[in-house]
């Protein structure tokens, strides 16, 4: 009995295949979830979440850069330092120099960013001047920061109207886009999330390897839709219509789903 108990204890703190687990317990919130990196902050940034506090010495850093796409919106670019991006424990406890990121507009969250790269769809920007600005996060959803301040950068951005020249300065991390509205697209899915349920059925969605898909969702609960396998994620507005454009250039079958819900919303099959 006592070996059994050991071996059990044992399971609970190493996890699967030996790695120590850095998941919270349940019951409790992300900011006591275990990991004692840096000193936990009361001071919060701008969307709520509690600032981690580490030295400057070693400390995580992030250069943000906003290049025009050749088709639709722009491409962002995070450059980051003592940092490595650890998508498979996002909601563990806080390991040093470890995390995700999250991309605001204007101080609004537009999604969370799993990699150096990510593409910014055109209809997410409204048309004008804007402030695009990425935040640093460890696994517990806390926000790195030295000397009380959140780890960020931010680049000024802006969406031109519609026929206007798109071009810009050598070097200007901001850049030209599309006006918000249906972007032009080979397949258009519309969705609507209800209640807790999808509305079409989920069903899988035939495309070509090269084809635009527009997925257009609207959810009566503010929620975030990812694409798995191409890392694209949109913010669904509680009661507003939200817009995602894709291109399909991985073939394969590719799961659209909701984060907050766990809902499936459709299946991209892309041949």
């Amino acid at each position: 009995m006592v070996a059994v108990l050991l071996l059990l204890v044992g399971g609970a703190v190493t996890g699967c295949g030996g790695r120590a687990t850095t998941h919270h317990k349940p019951g409790t919130t992300h900011e006591e979830a275990s990991g004692g990196v840096g000193t936990l902050l009361e001071v919060q940034d701008g969307t709520g979440h509690r600032l981690r506090e580490v030295p400057p010495q070693g400390a995580p850093e992030v250069r943000l850069t906003a290049r025009p796409d050749s088709e639709d919106g722009w491409n962002l670019q995070l450059a980051v330092t003592n940092f490595r991006f650890t998508p498979d424990s996002t909601g563990g406890g806080a390991l040093p120099g470890a995390g995700h990121a999250h991309l605001e507009l204007d101080g609004r969250k537009l999604a969370r960013v799993y990699g150096p790269w990510f593409h910014l769809p055109a209809a997410q920007v409204p048309q004008g001047p804007h402030t695009l600005t990425v935040r640093l996060y460890a696994d517990d959803h806390t926000a790195w920061a030295v000397a009380g301040k959140a780890i960020e950068a931010a680049v000024p951005l802006t969406a031109a109207p519609a026929g206007a020249d798109h071009s810009h300065p050598a070097g200007t991390p901001s850049a030209g886009g599309t006006p918000t509205g249906a972007p032009q697209a080979d397949r258009t899915v519309t969705l609507a999330v209800r209640d807790g349920k999808v509305h079409p059925a989920p069903d899988r969605t035939e495309l070509k390897r090269g084809e635009r898909v527009a997925l257009i969702v609207t959810s009566d609960l503010a929620d975030t839709l990812h694409v798995h396998g191409y890392d694209k994620e949109l913010t669904l507005p509680a009661g507003q219509e939200a817009t995602l454009v894709l291109t399909a250039d991985r073939t394969g079958l590719f799961e659209v789903e909701t984060h907050t819900s766990g809902l499936l919303l459709t299946q991209l099959v892309v041949r």
